[in-house]
């Protein structure tokens, strides 16, 4: 009776290695054909989740971070009148003067130019930002910087900033409806220095600490990505005439006068 020889060692090593080279191969060939997408989900997603997860955990952990007052202190060096009035103007804009009434208007005119999915779109990811932000705030109860007597005083939570959360969702969700026209590289030019204004403001007012800023960004701009991902199935919006399955295709549009 012979004998069945058993798998040598070395032939289960070999196989082994002749399955991760098979697996190593599959990946490159993944990675070659989607690197655009996947470059983006990782600066779109993956990075600022991870900063605001860092940064919230010192604040949860140690109740700040060391760079905070620093650059606070260093930025009301500069503080003049003018500036006051001027950094005030911007954080208005960058919520109740601005940014909300704007987002009712927007939300407004798709909903006119029978856009009804991207006007969904927009409006989950502007309210969602906000109730995002107030469960932040209920979770970690900062309480805010009180260096000096602010021009624009503020008595809620601090972390994380809302008028920093706000205006980038904003941006955001305007870069993602306008990512398949021309317009896309003004909506984030102008939008980027718009939002960057807004944050700064905050921190010249002496109302947030840098961190707040800095997390009410990241936190943002992962909600509004990952809210496009659930949306149109990518990062940004892929094609102009794309709309949100949940929202059900949209109405056509009205025959013209005299036809």
């Amino acid at each position: 009776m012979s004998r069945i020889a058993e798998p040598s060692v070395h032939d289960g090593r070999r196989k082994a290695i002749g399955a991760g080279r098979g697996l190593a191969k599959a990946m490159v060939r993944f990675v070659r054909a989607r690197w655009k997408a996947l470059l983006l989900l990782f600066f779109g997603l993956g990075v600022p989740l991870v900063t605001f997860g860092v940064l919230a955990q010192d604040v949860w952990r140690r109740g700040g971070l060391g760079w905070d007052e620093p650059i606070l202190r260093y930025v009301h060096l500069h503080a003049t009148p003018g500036r006051d009035a001027a950094m005030t103007l911007i954080s208005d804009i960058g919520h109740l003067s601005g940014v909300v009434p704007a987002s009712v208007l927007i939300i407004i005119g798709l909903l006119v130019a029978r856009r009804r999915g991207n006007a969904l779109f927009f409006a989950v990811a502007i309210v969602g930002a906000g109730t995002l932000n107030q469960a932040a705030k209920l979770t970690f109860r900062r309480t805010r910087p009180d260096l000096w007597v602010s021009p624009s005083p503020e008595h809620t939570y601090s972390f994380p900033s809302g008028h920093s959360m706000g205006s980038m969702a904003f941006v955001a969700a305007l870069a993602v409806l306008a990512w398949p026209t021309r317009w896309r590289w003004w909506a984030i030019i102008l939008g980027g220095a718009f939002t960057f204004l807004v944050g700064f403001s905050r921190v010249y007012l002496g109302v947030h600490f840098p961190s707040d800023v800095v997390a009410g960004w990241c936190a943002s701009l992962a909600w509004v990505l990952g809210v496009s991902q659930l949306a149109y199935g990518r990062l940004v919006k892929p094609r102009p005439r794309a709309t949100p399955a949940a929202a059900g295709p949209d109405p056509p549009p009205e025959p013209s006068p005299g036809t």
